[in-house]
């Protein structure tokens, strides 16, 4: 299969290969996405091909507007309705319980819930109206690797695999969108940290929960990203906190062990190491978490072009944006950090 790249001007031919059952790529706020037809089963199925991701971890679904989730959902509470009306189009899913037999339990990873979101990309919303379906869209990568936010990335991951990728650039926040559970609306509950922070969705919604069990293998997750190992470079991962000294401790020990070190660290941290080490990438300035993650992915994959055996990660404090940005590096790390 060519795996074509299709421009903004070419939106109505990428629609028309979603009707057909084929597999398109296109760019949101957050990650590109992967997508297929989420009302046809075979589809769908190549989605999971195309990744290597397993068949129970559920899927999101991407929609054009606001009217079209009562299609899909049982119930959509005054809480819900608030909360598509100030953060929609954007980087938010909400979980609902899903109609019987709308979708396959290849898209609900057999639960009994859906996660819908509207992507703010006036591209991809445009590709949905012209599909004229909602279209699943995990991540358009390798699955377990890092997620892609230039078409680059996904031409990489999935070249071959998918019939095209939309063109619409480098993404604008680089993780993944925030996963809020509405079906209890008596208790919402994040399951996926992401762009829209605990605080922002406490502007709508009273109380928000965090949900941070560990997900077992007997377990089916309720949103993507919370059982398996997720966005991890071939490279290993250590986690760094805090003081100078830990880094030159880190660069010390990992350099005795015959291991090739990056820096994916702030722009101080790299001006202060890079002469030591064999690659880096700058996460920006060191208190600027927003940029730190909107460039983490891209950084993880920066690595794979270098001769790096071993990646040292700077950690950010673990609230609002940096929340989701450690929930990302503590998975791509394997909860690695460096200790001594």
């Amino acid at each position: 299969m060519n795996t074509k790249l299709f421009q903004l001007d070419e939106i109505e031919q990428a629609a028309q290969l979603l009707k057909e059952g084929e597999l398109i790529s296109f760019p949101t706020e957050t990650v590109y996405g992967l997508g297929a037809n989420a009302m046809d089963e075979a589809a769908v199925k190549k989605v999971y091909a195309a990744k290597g991701r397993p068949s129970d971890n559920p899927l999101i679904v991407h929609v054009a507007s606001v009217e079209e989730v009562a299609n899909y959902v049982e119930e959509i509470s005054a809480q819900s309705k608030e909360l598509m009306a100030k953060f929609w189009p954007g980087p938010l899913t909400l979980i609902f319980k899903t109609k019987p037999g709308v979708f396959s339990e290849i898209v609900t990873g057999g639960l009994t819930s859906v996660g819908i979101r509207m992507p703010d990309n006036r591209a991809t919303l445009a590709l949905i109206h012209y599909a004229g379906v909602p279209l699943v869209g995990p991540s358009a990568n390798t699955s377990g690797k890092p997620s892609p936010t230039t078409a680059a990335h996904v031409y990489h991951d999935l070249n071959g695999k998918i019939a095209g990728i939309l063109d619409g650039g480098e993404t604008g926040v680089g993780l993944e969108s925030t996963v809020l559970d509405m079906t209890n609306p008596e208790k919402p509950t994040i399951l996926r940290p992401g762009a829209l922070t605990k605080e922002e969705l406490e502007s709508v919604v009273k109380k928000v929960y965090l949900d941070q069990h560990l997900i077992t293998k007997e377990e089916s997750p309720k949103a993507p990203g919370m059982k398996y190992t997720h966005y991890a470079p071939n490279e290993t991962v250590v986690i760094v906190n805090g003081a100078d000294e830990q880094w030159q401790e880190a660069i010390t020990y990992y350099q005795s062990q015959g291991e090739k070190i990056g820096l994916l660290a702030n722009e101080n941290r790299i001006n202060q190491y890079k002469s030591t080490v064999t690659a880096v990438f700058s996460l920006g300035d060191k208190n600027d978490a927003t940029a730190a993650a909107k460039l983490l992915y891209a950084g993880l994959r920066f690595f794979e072009k270098t001769a790096v055996t071993l990646i040292l990660a700077e950690s950010y404090e673990n609230k609002g944006i940096g929340g989701a940005y450690m929930n990302r590096l503590e998975k791509a790390a394997g909860n690695r950090f460096f200790r001594k």
